[in-house]
């Protein structure tokens, strides 16, 4: 179960970068990201109403849920969208994937959890291939502070809503039942700034918008949310986070099939250490084995 999670989404978040570039038009991007979250919120909903599963978050765990709505499904496409209009992409997909690394610190400042070393050192071979794989990009973009600095404020937001929603988990919520709740208050937010900002609420009825929209909203949030924090519940936040490394190889693997991009010999070793960090952050560690006691010697009669 851990492996198809993992592989889910991996495939779905990696491909979502095709409707997030044809959401880009006349609708600003506070909007589409609200439109997205509200569909997914009101899917969800239907679907614990059915299932006979709406809870209401109370006490601790409602503001946890709020806090979370915030961070994974507000401030997180804020920072990064941001980040994307003075940093080039692939530096922006570099710094996200450093979420395992930042995962793996925040547990340990929060919880007390010891760092596994494979996953500090799966992390880095990682995200040195996403360095080799976007050299290109990197080298020739411009990266200024203020972008870099959205950039790392958005991983630190997503790494925060993975802790808040492994804590939420500890106290017996599933994560349908708190993204419902966090996607409704990241809708919120966003339809906020919106009104308060004087942003026109547009929208384009054209087949790709509605197209890319359905896809976001269904497969990348619906799923591909719900999948992602089951895997935080169940394999840590620093495993599970281990994953935004590798949604940019699938990104680029997918653009070479839709828009010709030709894999160089750099590239290739950029994704050899990039599999070669992911076979280090999930090995199991050797079990030590128990003592064993040993009889002692026969007294001398």
């Amino acid at each position: 179960m851990n492996a198809l999670l993992y592989v889910l989404v991996v495939l779905i978040w990696g491909t979502t970068w095709i409707a997030l570039k044809w959401q880009l038009g006349p609708v600003p991007i506070a909007l589409s990201i609200a439109y997205r979250f509200a569909l997914a919120a009101l899917l969800l909903f239907a679907w614990l109403a059915w299932r006979r599963q709406l809870v209401v978050p109370r006490g601790r765990a409602l503001t946890w849920v709020l806090a979370q709505g915030l961070c994974l499904f507000c401030l997180n496409f804020v920072c990064f969208l941001n980040a994307s209009q003075t940093v080039a992409s692939g530096l922006v997909a570099v710094v996200f994937s450093s979420a395992a690394l930042w995962n793996a610190l925040l547990a340990r400042v929060v919880h007390g959890r010891a760092i596994a070393p494979q996953v500090l050192a799966g992390g880095a071979l990682g995200l040195g291939g996403l360095v080799l794989l976007f050299w290109p990009e990197i080298s020739g973009g411009h990266a200024s502070a203020v972008g870099l600095a959205w950039a790392l404020g958005g991983t630190l937001c997503f790494s925060t809503g993975n802790l808040l929603s492994a804590a939420l988990q500890g106290q017996g919520l599933k994560p349908v039942q708190t993204n419902a709740w966090g996607m409704a208050v990241g809708t919120t937010i966003l339809a906020g700034y919106a009104l308060l900002a004087g942003v026109p609420f547009a929208f384009d009825a054209s087949a790709r918008y509605v197209g890319a929209l359905l896809y976001l909203a269904i497969p990348g949030s619906v799923i591909g949310f719900t999948a992602y924090l089951t895997l935080v519940g169940r394999l840590g936040p620093e495993r599970a986070a281990y994953s935004t490394v590798l949604f940019p190889v699938v990104a680029l693997n997918v653009s070479a099939w839709v828009e010709g991009y030709q894999w160089t010999a750099p590239a290739l070793m950029g994704l050899l250490l990039v599999m070669a960090g992911n076979v280090l952050v999930f090995k199991r560690r050797a079990a030590v084995p128990p003592l064993q006691h040993r009889s002692a010697p026969p007294r001398a009669t």
